[in-house]
């Protein structure tokens, strides 16, 4: 939950001072209202066929999976039980998943509004939070986390199916596709891409919040993925957290020297986003690779972060101020596949009901690899299909952007009524 703050501090600092309101406001109000959403509808989509956990205990109540039958096996599309906790209210284990699960749903659905800053409309962004909640988050989770058909993939002889273990593709990538969607619906802000063919620099007012939320993201980021064992006991969790640190170090070093051999000097704002994408990258193969794979995985997403945003700007004419496409929508895709190259096989023996342990490609199992690649696949196609619509439809229904006056003055005036920095 406390990565809340890190998203809000970030986004915030690499935006302008006359949206600071806005953009803070974003990141507050997606919390209570995705919360809501969650507990109605989402939990019960992504974990209604989801009748245990191990390390915490059976639950008490009859729970359902929809899908179809393949022979003797369910191909789950989304749960149906457990809407807004009813049948599990005195279950301990399910109450404890659903706060674990809602602050993971509270992240992807909080990554568009860094990529969507400083021209969209607060009433379709509220919008865009019950839908993300209720239907967009829960249905791809479901799939990879609440027994449905890509985690039983494993059954039909690729690997252990889509393995997933802290949501690079469950959150991340999610949240990434869901932004670029948006993004290209939306458009970029006024005095981005000129006519003469230039690229206006659109610069962030404050560099030290941005490096505060930064730092931030990396402490909860422990307990995004050392947390993810669901059991304090499990003694995976020591390599997990160094997993995670080594991952975003390497990252981070790999995108300061990147920019700096391109620009000739350093780049602070893209090293918190180096940083952050090897944090991204590490949240899928964090308990099944080896420290040197981690850093390995670092390097790789410090130097995509940094082309891919700069790609996206020049190439794509894609305005995304806080570069969220690039570092959790790529960087969930690379740790994904990532998990399917270099798992080693230390961990995850009968993960998804699969005897053995995870192994990557150069790991014995190439396999695990086309389960990966399928995940991200669906995940691509099925994640933008669905955001997309959704962004179309607002549009048509109350419109996605605010005036040309008002982003022009700044949101905080004309949309939020309230300044962060009230000028005298």
């Amino acid at each position: 939950m406390f990565m809340q703050l890190g998203f809000a501090m970030l986004e915030t600092g690499f935006t302008r001072a006359k949206n600071a309101v806005h953009t803070m406001g974003m990141n507050l109000v997606i919390y209570p209202v995705g919360i809501l959403g969650f507990w109605l509808v989402g939990y019960g989509l992504e974990m209604g066929g989801v009748s245990s956990w191990p390390s915490l205990g059976g639950a008490s109540a009859t729970h359902d999976e929809l899908g179809l039958h393949v022979g003797d096996q369910l191909l789950g599309l989304v749960g149906a039980s457990k809407f807004a906790l009813v049948s599990v209210a005195h279950d301990p284990p399910d109450l404890a998943v659903f706060l674990y699960a809602a602050v993971f749903m509270d992240t992807a659905a909080t990554i568009p509004t860094g990529s969507l800053a400083e021209r969209w409309k607060f009433s379709a962004f509220v919008l865009y939070a019950v839908f993300m909640s209720m239907m967009l988050y829960p249905l791809y989770a479901n799939w990879v986390w609440g027994g449905g058909w890509l985690s039983a993939m494993g059954r039909f002889g690729l690997g252990h199916g889509c393995v997933d273990f802290a949501g690079s593709s469950v959150v991340h990538m999610t949240g990434g596709v869901s932004a670029l969607a948006g993004v290209l619906v939306l458009g970029p802000r006024l005095g981005k891409f000129r006519k003469d063919g230039t690229i206006g620099l659109v610069a962030g007012h404050n560099m030290p919040l941005a490096v505060m939320g930064t730092f931030v993201l990396a402490f909860g980021w422990f307990g995004f993925n050392a947390g993810s064992t669901l059991a304090a006991s499990d003694p995976r969790i020591a390599a997990i957290a160094v997993n995670t640190v080594i991952s975003s170090a390497a990252a981070a070093v790999t995108a300061l020297f990147y920019e700096w051999q391109r620009h000739r000097r350093p780049d602070i704002a893209m090293t918190c986003n180096g940083l952050l994408g090897g944090l991204v990258a590490i949240t899928a193969p964090c308990a099944f690779v080896a420290p040197s794979s981690a850093a390995l995985i670092g390097v790789v997403a410090g130097l995509l972060v940094p082309w891919l945003v700069s790609t996206l700007e020049s190439k794509g004419k894609i305005d995304d101020p806080v570069g969220a496409i690039s570092v959790h929508g790529a960087c969930g895709a690379w740790g994904m596949l990532a998990l399917g190259l270099l798992a080693d096989g230390s961990y995850g023996d009968g993960w998804n009901g699969v005897a053995g342990p995870v192994r990557g490609l150069f790991f014995g199992d190439p396999a695990q690899l086309a389960a990966q690649g399928l995940g991200v696949g669906t995940n691509l196609v099925v994640v933008f299909t669905l955001s997309y619509s959704f962004f179309r439809g607002v549009e048509r229904l109350i419109g996605n952007r605010v005036s040309a006056e008002t982003e022009s003055e700044g949101l905080d005036v004309l949309e939020m009524g309230s300044e962060a920095y009230p000028r005298e």
